[in-house]
C-alpha cells in the first residue's frame, strides 16, 4: 500500500499538471494588464540566456531620404541602444503539508480532500501574490518588474537597465493633476486629465493606447462622466468579470483591486508590452522534497520570468 506521503504527492501533481491552462486563465481573467498581454499573443517562453532581451522598438528608420540619381544614400545605424535587458525574477510556492496530517487523512476520500484544499490556498495565494507584483514599482528583493517602475509617475529611473535620464527617450508620459491645476472629479478625468495624455500618446490608428487600467476613484470619476452615453464593450473582458467602457479607442478597465495604486490611471500601448517566462518554469511543479530534520512532504511549484517593454516612449500614467 502507498503511503499518505507518496499518495498525496501524486494527487498534488496530477490535479496540478491537469488544470495548469485553467489556473493561467483564471490568473489572466482577474488582472486587466495580464488578461491583455494574452489577448494579444505578447506572454512569450525563452529556453535561457543570462538576461531577458527585448528588442526596442521606439524610433523610425531614420535611413528614409529623398534622392535624385547618383545621389549619397545615407545607410548609418543610427539607433545608439538596440535592446533593453531585463533580469530574470523567479517565484516559488510549496505544497507543505506534515507527516502527522497526511497520516491523519490517510483514508483515500480524505487525502483527496487534503490535497485539492492545499493545491486550491496555494493557487489563491500566488494569484494574489502575483497580480500584485505586475502593478508593483518592483523594488521588493526580486520582485518582477511592476507596471509603477515600467511607467514610473515621474517618467524616469532605470528600467531594462537604460537609464532614461541619459537617453530621453526612454522616458514615459505623464500627467500631474497637481502640476496642470487639475482637481480630479468626474467633469475634469475625460478632457482635462485624459485627453492630454492621449494626445501625447497617439500616433494614428496602428499606433495609440489601447488598454487604460483605473483605481477604484479614477474609475468611479470616469463611469459618472459616461452616464449618458455608457456602453460596456468588449465582451472577452466583460464575460471574464471585466467592466469595461471605451475611451476613443481604448477599452476602460477597473482594476482596483490587483494592486495598482490609488488615484493612477494608466494608459498603455499594450503591443510594446510582455509577459516572458522559462520554458522549463512557467508554473512547473517539482518532485516531492523531505526534510531531513522534519516529518513531512513538500512539493514546489516555480515560476521564472519578467514582464518587458520595448517602448517606453508610448505609454503613460495620470497621477495626483
Amino acid at each position: 500500500m502507498a503511503s499518505p506521503n507518496s499518495t498525496f504527492t501524486e494527487l498534488v501533481s496530477t490535479t496540478f499538471r491537469k488544470h495548469r491552462k485553467e489556473i493561467k486563465d483564471n490568473l489572466s481573467n482577474r488582472n486587466a494588464l495580464l488578461k491583455r498581454i494574452m489577448k494579444k499573443g505578447n506572454y512569450r517562453k525563452e529556453d535561457g540566456g543570462l538576461t531577458i532581451v527585448t528588442p526596442l522598438d521606439y524610433a523610425e528608420n531614420s535611413t528614409y531620404q529623398r534622392y535624385s540619381d547618383w545621389d549619397t544614400l545615407n545607410i548609418q545605424a543610427s539607433d545608439v541602444i538596440s535592446a533593453a535587458e531585463y533580469e530574470w525574477r523567479q517565484i516559488a510556492l510549496n505544497v507543505v503539508s506534515s507527516g502527522r496530517e497526511l497520516r491523519i487523512n490517510s483514508g483515500d476520500s480524505r487525502i483527496v480532500n487534503l490535497a485539492k484544499s492545499k493545491i486550491k490556498n496555494a493557487l489563491r495565494t500566488f494569484n494574489n501574490n502575483f497580480s500584485s507584483d505586475i502593478y508593483s514599482d518592483g523594488t521588493t528583493t526580486d520582485q518582477v518588474n511592476g507596471l509603477q517602475a515600467l511607467v514610473a509617475d515621474a517618467g524616469t529611473g532605470t528600467v531594462g537597465g537604460i537609464n532614461s535620464s541619459t537617453f530621453s527617450f526612454w522616458q514615459n508620459q505623464i500627467f500631474d493633476c497637481t502640476a496642470n491645476s487639475v482637481t480630479s472629479s468626474a467633469s475634469t478625468i475625460e478632457n482635462s486629465m485624459l485627453l492630454p495624455l492621449w494626445l501625447n500618446l497617439d500616433r494614428g490608428p496602428d499606433d495609440q493606447p489601447d488598454l487604460i487600467v483605473m483605481d477604484n476613484t479614477y474609475y468611479q470619476y470616469f463611469e459618472a462622466s459616461q452616464t449618458s452615453l455608457k456602453r460596456y464593450m468588449d465582451s472577452s473582458s466583460a464575460d471574464a468579470g471585466l467592466a469595461t467602457l471605451k475611451y476613443k479607442g481604448a477599452d476602460v478597465l477597473f482594476d482596483g483591486n490587483s494592486g495598482i495604486p490609488a488615484s493612477h490611471a494608466y494608459m498603455l500601448n499594450t503591443e510594446y508590452l510582455g509577459l516572458c517566462v522559462h520554458k522549463d518554469a512557467d508554473l512547473e511543479i517539482m518532485g516531492e522534497q523531505r526534510p531531513i530534520n522534519q516529518d513531512g512532504a513538500v512539493v514546489p511549484i516555480v515560476w521564472m520570468g519578467n514582464l518587458t517593454l520595448s517602448n517606453r516612449n508610448q505609454q503613460g500614467v495620470v497621477v495626483e
